[in-house]
């Protein structure tokens, strides 16, 4: 109630410091996170697959992949194709066994770091999935403007996200947005939102591909 009424996230008052910070202080509690985040990405990982073509590029980078679900199937239906996985080193630390599990760990480079300071260069596509939506408007321009850092005038920039509809029907999306309210003060956006925060960082969004999931791949360009 408290976070409805003011628009700001409960976690600072409940635990005496910002979500991310919580997690990076209860480690036990962020593996129990990590390991939630992957069961998400093998959620949506077929019909985002099904749903997007990720064959026109040779190197992927995924952007706050956790420990490579979403990145692990991608390569799987595109066969040519390289990754490269980017997390927080304590995150990515977990990715080798998810990564030989599923067959591709000869085919990923695994980077450990911060989105907030630089992306891995070199990728023709970056995907984040689930990634802006943690994050109020400046800093998911910030992140934002690190991927654009990193990506040539070719690269695909790739958000995987659950796109607020224009209707007022049920959505998932909603309850999401409610989620991350209560977590983060960050919020789910609209595909004209997801356009603005894309134009602050120098991007262009190009299109919105709709998924039979409540996920959809915002496609963007640099500007």
């Amino acid at each position: 109630m408290e976070s409805v009424r003011t628009g700001k996230t409960i976690i600072p008052g409940l635990r005496g410091k910002e979500w991310f910070d919580y997690l990076a202080d209860d480690p036990e509690f962020a593996k129990l996170f990590d390991h939630a985040m992957t069961s998400l990405s093998e959620m949506a990982e077929a019909t985002v697959i099904a749903g997007y073509d990720f064959s026109p590029y040779s190197t992927i980078v995924d952007v706050g992949g956790g420990h490579g679900g979403l990145l692990a199937g991608i390569l799987a239906a595109t066969p040519a194709a390289q990754g490269v996985l980017y997390d927080l080193p304590h995150v990515v630390a977990g990715a080798p066994a998810l990564l030989r599990q599923r067959g591709v760990e000869d085919r990923v480079r695994i980077e450990g770091g911060s989105f907030f300071e630089s992306v891995p260069a070199g990728g023709l596509a970056y995907v984040l999935k689930a990634v802006i939506h943690d994050w109020p408007d400046e800093q998911a321009v910030a992140i934002l403007r690190s991927v654009h850092a990193a990506a040539g005038g070719d690269a695909t920039v790739l958000l995987i996200e659950a796109v607020l509809p224009e209707h007022n029907r049920d959505f998932p999306g909603n309850w999401a947005d409610l989620e991350m309210l209560l977590l983060a003060s960050s919020r789910e956006r609209t595909a004209a939102e997801y356009r603005d925060l894309l134009g602050q960082a120098g991007l262009r969004m190009t299109r919105v591909v709709q998924t039979a999931s409540p996920f959809s791949v915002i496609e963007a360009k640099p500007a």
